[in-house]
C-alpha cells in the first residue's frame, strides 16, 4: 500500500497485489489521469470503478458518502470448503471470560481421529484473513484457538 498525502488535504491510496491494483483518490480526474500515465509505463487495463478486491466485494454509496467492504462471498465459499455450509451462527463468537485448557482435549482415540480430518491450521488462516480484512469483532475468538494449531484436540 502506497498513501501520498497532498497539502490540500488530498490524498491518494495505491493497493497493490501481485497484478491487481486499486487507486482510491476523491477526485475521479486525477485517478484517470494517474492510470493513462502508469499505462505509458506498464501494460494495464482499467476495468473502471472497483467491485472487487482480494475476495473483498466493495460497495459504495456515492451519494452519503459511504464505503462497505463485504466477505460474504469468501465466508460462504469458506464453510462450504469445510463441510460447515449448514453450521448455525452464534450471536456471540467466544465469550471473553472462556479459557481453553488440555482437560478439553479428546481423550479416545475416535475423538483425536475425528480431530485430525479438520486441516485446523487452513481454517484458523481462512478466519485470520477474514479478521483483518472485515470482521475485528472476531479477534479475540481467532487468537485463542490459534494458540492451538498444533494441538488442536
Amino acid at each position: 500500500m502506497f498513501v501520498k498525502r497532498y497539502d490540500e488535504g488530498d490524498f491518494l491510496i495505491i493497493l497493490l497485489s501481485v497484478d491487481d491494483m486499486l487507486v482510491v483518490r476523491q477526485d475521479t480526474k486525477k485517478i484517470v489521469s494517474l492510470t493513462k500515465d502508469l499505462g505509458k509505463l506498464f501494460s494495464m487495463k482499467d476495468l473502471g470503478p472497483a467491485k472487487q478486491i482480494l475476495g473483498m466485494h466493495i460497495v459504495r454509496d456515492r451519494t452519503k458518502k459511504l464505503l462497505w467492504l463485504s466477505q460474504e462471498r469468501y465466508v460462504a465459499k469458506f464453510l462450504e470448503r469445510f463441510n460447515m455450509s449448514e453450521a448455525k451462527s452464534l450471536g456471540s463468537v467466544l465469550p471473553t471470560n472462556c479459557k481453553l485448557n488440555a482437560r478439553q482435549c479428546p481423550k479416545r482415540e475416535k475423538d483425536k481421529a475425528e480431530m485430525r480430518k479438520v486441516p485446523y491450521p487452513l481454517v484458523v488462516g481462512g478466519l485470520m484473513y477474514v479478521m483483518v480484512c472485515t470482521r475485528p469483532d472476531i479477534t479475540f475468538a481467532i487468537g485463542t484457538v490459534s494458540r492451538y494449531i498444533s494441538n488442536q484436540g
